[in-house]
């Protein structure tokens, strides 16, 4: 449609964009240019967009008042492993539910679909007990299990049911014609084609991990062991009160990773959004 577009008309649609933008933006603007101002200027209205007295000493506080680079690491890792232990599942069960006719199935999915009805503030106390019993309290376990088979997992779940429905009957009848058994024409012809709803998935599970808050502070109790969204509330003075330049500071290095993950697989990301529900 753009390339029907008079240069005029090109340039006040990437006119109103950019406008649209700004309230997206901003936030991170001010957030990033924060976190090197003295304090004094943080709150100063209106707000600043440059900063006249750039300092990086918040910087290096985020990393010697408590054990930051291990609680990066700590998070950076655990999303890295619920991501793949969520592809894993969700693709699995996606295709099952996708290709594989059995008694029952609407209802099972139906079931399963419930799972995303269930807030998790409702489900906290049991798994504290269970995990508890378990004895991995105060471990990373919890924060890596209950992901990959909670609610982002029935998520990433449909929208892989949602993919595999998509793709042509006539791919797996040729693969079954050259003696493909079922697990070979999964792995070798639909996953490979998934890759758009993979990239969706992918995106969800990072963020949603990456961002995880209610868990750890309930599972874990050591600060080595914390991840970023906990450590970031641990930043405050003598009386308490918010370290504001260093909690700016501490934010603005947490986004990196998820800016990463979102460039890396953004085409994937919108071609996997663009499939789901096309078939159903």
């Amino acid at each position: 449609m753009s390339s029907s577009l008079s240069p005029r008309a090109k340039l006040a649609l990437y006119g109103v964009l950019l406008v649209l933008a700004v309230p997206f933006v901003f936030p991170t603007w001010w957030m990033v240019t924060s976190s090197v101002k003295p304090v004094s200027q943080i709150f100063a209205f209106p707000p600043a967009l440059w900063p006249t007295d750039v300092s990086f000493a918040a910087y290096r506080d985020v990393f010697t008042l408590q054990p930051f680079a291990q609680q990066y690491w700590n998070s950076a890792y655990i999303a890295a492993v619920v991501t793949v232990g969520t592809l894993a599942v969700s693709s699995l069960a996606g295709y099952a539910f996708a290709r594989i006719r059995f008694r029952g199935q609407n209802g099972l999915f139906l079931l399963v679909l419930l799972g995303l009805l269930i807030p998790s503030e409702v489900t906290i106390v049991p798994l504290f007990q269970m995990f508890n019993q378990l004895g991995l309290i105060d471990t990373h376990w919890p924060l890596i299990l209950v992901p990959i088979f909670g609610a982002p997992s029935v998520l990433a779940t449909f929208i892989m049911r949602q993919f595999f429905l998509a793709l042509p009957g006539e791919l797996e009848e040729a693969a079954r014609v050259d003696g493909l058994g079922r697990f070979a024409t999964f792995w070798r012809i639909a996953l490979p084609l998934a890759r758009p709803a993979l990239g969706a998935v992918a995106i969800f599970t990072f963020l949603h991990s990456w961002n995880l808050y209610l868990e750890p502070i309930v599972f874990l109790s050591t600060p080595e062991k914390f991840t970023l969204p906990q450590a970031l509330t641990q930043f405050v003075d003598a009386y308490g009160g918010p370290m504001w330049n260093v909690q700016l500071s501490a934010a603005s290095l947490t986004a990196i990773p998820v800016l990463i993950v979102f460039v890396i697989a953004q085409r994937q990301f919108i071609e996997g959004l663009a499939h789901t529900g096309l078939k159903g």
